[in-house]
Order: C-alpha cells, then structure tokens, then sequence
C-alpha cells in the first residue's frame, strides 16, 4: 500500500521531471501580455497566450477576453492596456511583459530573437526597435553590449558578435575592438564569405553566423520581419521570437515587442522568451556586462568613435517636468536629440522616445500644436 509519504515523493520527481523536459524547473515566471491593437485579432493573441501557459508559464492576459488558464485584467483599449501592464509591472504583479508598439526612451534598444533560415540558428538581432543613442555609432556599439547580455542570459556562455555591413560598422567594428582590447571580453563572429571579418554579409544573416547581430534597430526592425515572415509573403509572422526585451543601464522593467501581424506562435515564444530571460538573470547579468563595460573604458571609447549630432547643445535646461502623452512623429533619429532641445529653449518640457515606426518626441497634449509647428519651421518636421 502506497502512504501519502510515498504519494508526495513521488509526485515531486514526476514535476521535476517534466519540469527538466520543458525547462521549467524553478519558480513558474510571471508574464503580462496585452491584446488589443493586432491586425490578426484579438483571438490570434490569446492563443499565443495560451499556448505558453502549456508550456508552464503563468500568464496574464490584458484585453477584453477571458480564458480558462488565463487570469484576465479586463482592458477597453491599447492605451489602457499599456497602463494596467506599467502598473503590474511596477507592483511586482508580474515578472514581465509582453506588448505591441510600445515607445521606449532613448537609450533602451530591443534585443530581436529568429530563426535564420540556411541552417536553422537562432541568432539575436541587436536591436530591433528603440534606440540606445541618438548617435548612430554610439547605438551599435551599445547595441553590442545589449545583445551579449541578453545572449548570456539565454545560457550562450561567450556569445560571437558580428557587425552587419551598414553605415557605421567599421567605426563600430574599430570601437568594439578598443573596448576588447581593454579588457572587456568580447568573441567577434568570422564571416562565413571567403574573405573573413566580423563585417557581416547577407549571406551571413541566412545562415546565422553570429549568434549577436550588431545593426541599427530600423535595419533590425526589418530583418526581423521579414525572417518572421517570409514564408508567409509578409501578411503574418509565423516564426521567431518576436522583437524582443527593452535593454539598457538602468532599465529595469522586462518589456518584449511582438509586432501587430505576429501569429500565436511568435507570441508564445516572445512569451517563452521572457520567462527564459527571467530564469536568466537578465538584469543581473547587465549589471556585470555594464560594470566591466564600463572598466574597459566604455565611455571614452563611446565619446573618440561617435559622430557629431547637428545642431546640440548639452548646456540647454529641461523645463520642469510635464505628463507627456502626445507623440510628434517624423523626426530623424540624428537630429532627435536637438529637436528635443529646441523645444526645451521654448519652455515646453518634452522627452525623446522610439515607437515601432521610428523615432517620436513626447511632449504634453496642450503643447503638441505648438511644438509642431516650431519643429515644422526649423525643418525638423516636414
């Protein structure tokens, strides 16, 4: 006859077991997912929603629908949604996010997870939406050390990096060198072309010859979509991760973008994604990378490689802080950072962002008319 003793014991291997075949040994994360604002629907969302609670994650789920499984934050529209996700992220109701078109402020960029199709690697694409700098040099050498966190935290020990071949990747390849050569450790990726590297072709982003991809986040946000898509004809990301968490110094909330035409299964694993980063360490693997970053001379070798932003001013003031909600659009990402401090000298307070279609300025609803119009006449807007 079996005692409850015995009945216990056993049940306990039987989870850790299951837990070792679905990697879930350990506390079961805890992640928000908001639903509203998918070109697929609100029933696409769900379903990766569910999906990822089989895996063993505890999800909640912000929208309008509720599901068996779920626990359900009833939410009207996106912008509610948004607030109810920064709440329970705030309060330490959940460990984790996961949103669509979420505006990020300068210096956080997103860490993108695909699958390349050549041979079937996973490669993380440093970055895929955000900004880590309004200097595009000092954001791919930010981007680098953004991407080997996240890398590290996903259990690759030494993570090869590799600079895709844009605007920039020979100052950001010379850069990185510096900060390896004092000290930091870095392993570059070697291009799979004949002549080597750790420039990256495309023929090196099929194949997934870097496990970290150093680009800027609009050439990442679209080589994301289209290694999400492609098998699809683009109407519908059917794989990867999604555009993965906000990185950067400092920041520390766990927030992951999927994109309003990701299928339920890039959803689930966007989901999965950030339980993985949890179990992880995230955080505290960025503040040992950032701490040796910074040993090895990060900001000197930030401050000898950037380039020169038109028009700044580090002396000008931020008026007294205001609620931000409207968002001005349009603006290039090099001048951003001047843009913001035109308006600073005109007394309006606003702050510097990065959505899912580009670069925006925040800026409070009573001073949006205005702040267009004097960005319109300085050529910032067309």
């Amino acid at each position: 006859m079996v005692t409850k003793t015995e009945e216990f014991i056993a049940k306990t291997f039987m989870a850790m077991a299951d837990g070792l075949a679905m990697g879930t040994i350990g506390p079961r994360p805890k992640i928000a997912l908001t639903g509203m604002g998918s070109e697929l629907g609100e029933n696409n969302v769900l379903a990766g929603a569910l999906l990822a609670a089989q895996k063993g994650v505890d999800v909640s789920y912000i929208g309008t629908q509720e599901h068996d499984g779920l626990r359900t934050v009833f939410a009207a529209d996106a912008q509610e949604g948004h607030r109810k996700m920064e709440a329970m992220l705030e309060a330490h109701e959940v460990d984790g996010a996961v949103t669509m078109h979420f505006p990020f402020p300068i210096g956080i960029s997103t860490i993108a997870r695909v699958v390349t199709p050549a041979r079937g690697r996973q490669m993380f694409i440093a970055a895929a939406t955000g900004t880590a700098g309004t200097d595009r040099v000092e954001s791919m050498i930010r981007n680098a050390l953004y991407g080997v966190i996240t890398a590290k935290a996903c259990g690759i020990f030494r993570p090869s990096v590799g600079i895709l071949n844009i605007d920039g990747a020979r100052q950001a390849e010379r850069a990185l060198r510096e900060l390896a050569a004092n000290g930091y450790d870095l392993r570059f990726a070697e291009s799979s072309r004949a002549d080597g590297g750790s420039v990256m072709r495309g023929n090196d982003v099929l194949q997934g010859t870097p496990d970290v991809l150093v680009t800027d986040s609009l050439t990442g946000n679209v080589l994301t979509k289209m290694l999400a898509s492609y098998t699809t004809g683009g109407i519908f990301e059917a794989m990867g991760f999604g555009y993965g968490p906000g990185i950067g110094e400092g920041y520390d909330k766990l927030i992951l973008i999927v994109s309003r035409v990701s299928g339920a299964p890039v959803i689930a694993q966007a989901i999965a994604y950030a339980a993985e980063l949890i179990r992880g360490q995230v955080f505290q693997v960025g503040a040992r990378e950032f701490a040796a970053a910074r040993k090895a001379g990060l900001a000197a070798v930030i401050e000898k490689y950037k380039t020169v932003v038109r028009g700044s001013d580090g002396e000008t003031a931020a008026p007294p802080k205001e609620v931000v909600t409207a968002q001005l659009v349009g603006i290039e990402i090099m001048d951003l950072e001047a843009a913001v401090k035109l308006l600073w000298k005109q007394g309006m307070y606003a702050e510097s962002g990065m959505g899912c279609t580009g670069p925006v300025i925040r800026i409070a609803e009573n001073n949006a008319a205005a702040a267009r119009m004097i960005l319109q006449q300085k050529g910032y807007l067309a």
